[in-house]
């Protein structure tokens, strides 16, 4: 089967705030095989930008259009998708849009894949089993400690035996308001609850900073410290880990690459390794890392903030892991993350989830439902129309 035509989807709220809030806009990948099979996935970046990539002129060699290295190319395995991989990574090299780009189309041939072959994706990657996952309720911080518990409160009266709280004012403003807010969780949540704190790496490689949050996070019994510093901090995540006791470091969200995942649990002394699948290269890359985190010790966890396309995808590459049962789950999204698909998945009377087991990513796009967010786009260079989007879907022209 060849790869006939790639298309985007930009979608958006009206109105884009300045919450740290990603399921505000979303690009939706549409790829075509020349048989008519469809697959769906989702890049999670700037969707502009990420078309952009996709049609950009080249540059030089290793700066070519994420384009250069799809249209026309087979896929009929999974070693097929490995190998458009390698072709991206090399020809895009200097291109450092790509791999965001290229996430969303990566699950689109693992979704196309799948449907083909009648088979879910997490079976094309080698499971067998799907186990079920504890979902955590992914939340941003209250604007005021009492906010913060009673958003504590709701998330366990939906059922949910986990719940994340991060950005607002965390890290922003003294050490004592911090710790109000992770005692106001913590009581909202109860005991028998876990709760997970997350910075949005507020302190970019201060361990000092960092270091003052600690003692409060452990009383609280909170789980873990997410995403203290920058991505790529790695020393000041392996000395924070080093005091941190009980409460384990998280990360790895920042990664658009397996190797920035890797070097988190290699260097930076993470607990847990966060991915997602819609920025580090898709599916195939999670699944090098949980593979990475499974030999040493590390528990894998997937990043997801958005739609349940994103959901879906992003919990591929670790079902089969039985003891690495925490999953984020996007219990907030805007509007758009919402309606652009049929299914969603739904927590059960246990308070877990489980992937489809429908083949492919078994998430169907609603595409009548994303019609009303769809933005039109239209690129042009020297005057000629290089790319242009339509009302349902996206037409593409490609300079190279």
């Amino acid at each position: 089967m060849r790869i006939d035509s790639v298309e985007f989807f930009y979608a958006s709220m009206p109105e884009v705030t300045l919450e740290a809030d990603g399921s505000q806009d979303a690009l939706l990948v549409r790829v075509v095989g020349d048989d008519g099979s469809v697959g769906w996935g989702e890049c999670e970046a700037s969707p502009l930008t990420s078309i952009a990539a996709f049609v950009t002129p080249r540059s030089h060699g290793v700066c070519q259009p994420v384009s250069a290295s799809i249209l026309g190319e087979q896929v009929n395995t999974p070693a097929d998708i490995l190998r458009i991989s390698q072709l991206v990574a090399r020809n895009s090299m200097d291109l450092l849009q790509a791999a965001h780009t290229w996430s969303g189309v990566e699950i689109a041939l693992w979704d196309l894949l799948g449907r083909k072959l009648e088979q879910p994706i997490w079976k094309l990657l080698g499971y067998t089993t799907n186990f079920a996952k504890v979902p955590y309720a992914s939340m941003l911080m209250g604007d005021t400690p009492q906010s913060t518990l009673e958003r504590a409160k709701e998330a366990r009266a939906k059922g949910f035996r986990a719940v994340k709280f991060g950005w607002g004012n965390y890290g922003t403003a003294d050490v004592k308001d911090d710790a109000d807010h992770v005692a106001a969780a913590r009581e909202g949540l109860g005991k028998d609850a876990e709760l997970l704190i997350d910075a949005g790496q507020i302190w970019g490689d201060d361990v000092e900073l960092a270091m003052k949050r600690i003692p409060a996070l452990q009383k609280a019994g909170a789980t873990w410290l997410e995403e203290p510093f920058f991505a790529h901090a790695f020393k000041a995540y392996s000395d924070l880990s080093k005091v941190s006791g009980d409460v384990g470091l998280a990360g790895g969200e920042g990664a658009h690459t397996e190797h920035m995942a890797m070097n988190l649990i290699d260097f930076g002394g993470v607990k847990f390794i966060q991915v997602d699948s819609a920025r580090i290269g898709g599916i195939g890359p999670s699944k090098v890392v949980a593979d990475h985190a499974l030999r040493n010790g590390v528990t894998f966890v997937n990043h997801t903030f958005t739609s349940h396309l994103a959901l879906s995808a992003s919990m591929q590459a670790f079902v089969g892991l039985e003891s690495h049962r925490i999953c984020e789950y996007p219990v907030e999204p805007k509007s758009v993350a919402w309606d652009l698909s049929v299914e969603h998945i739904s927590l059960n009377s246990d308070g877990e989830i489980m992937a489809p087991d429908s083949p492919g990513l078994g998430i169907r796009v609603d595409e009548s439902a994303l019609r009303p967010y769809l933005r039109q786009v239209e690129i042009r260079i020297d005057g000629q129309l290089t790319y242009e989007s339509g009302p349902l879907g996206v037409t593409t022209s490609v300079v190279i």
